[in-house]
């Protein structure tokens, strides 16, 4: 059995569908042993402990300039993630760049969602709603969310699987981030199950 790592920034959606799927022998041969959270008191966090699984909150820290503060939490994550033994890490819903180490110790074993039809809107600060406003003030009439593999650039790894929805004329970003969610759990635990 391949031991997963989740990284989660809110609300935990996504982690559920994880957590959903395998209870249904849905993730393979891949079991969630533990969450890391970036922020304290998410909702995420009540999931990992509904479920039974290990959570930490490993925080940022704000005395730092930014990339040295990337590079601390991503040390931090990676020294959690080796202690574990954690075979795959899932970055489901989780805003914090990684950088240093993590990236080259988990190279094709770390996967990001990120709610759009990258490369359109992916980069640095392009998550949440600030997506689907973008994708709505360009006129586009197609969106949607992709699958990739973590690298040392924001949103920039090697694809493994998009799922796309339409954009239908009276969107708001509310409407057009529930539609996309839908798309996401179901392309998350596909992705998990193609690459574990």
């Amino acid at each position: 059995m391949k031991h997963i790592l989740a990284l989660v920034s809110g609300n935990g959606t996504n982690l559920q569908a994880l957590i959903d799927a395998e209870r249904q022998s849905g993730l393979g041969n891949g079991s969630i042993a533990a969450v890391i959270s970036d922020k304290p008191g998410i909702f995420a966090l009540k999931r990992a402990k509904n479920a039974g699984i290990p959570a930490f909150t490993l925080l940022p820290d704000k005395n730092l300039p930014k990339q040295e503060r990337r590079l601390d939490l991503s040390n931090r994550i990676l020294a959690k993630a080796l202690e574990l033994k954690i075979d795959f890490i899932v970055c489901a819903g989780f805003l914090s760049i990684l950088s240093g180490g993590i990236i080259a110790v988990y190279a094709s074993r770390m996967i990001n969602i990120h709610p759009s039809l990258l490369p359109k809107f992916g980069g640095q600060g392009m998550y949440g709603e600030r997506v689907h406003r973008a994708v709505l003030a360009s006129g586009e009439t197609e969106s949607g969310c992709t699958v990739h593999f973590v690298d040392a650039g924001a949103d920039t790894g090697q694809i493994i699987l998009q799922r796309a929805v339409p954009v239908l004329s009276n969107d708001t970003p509310e409407t057009l981030a529930e539609r996309i969610h839908v798309q996401e759990h179901a392309a998350l635990v596909e992705a998990v199950r193609r690459t574990i």
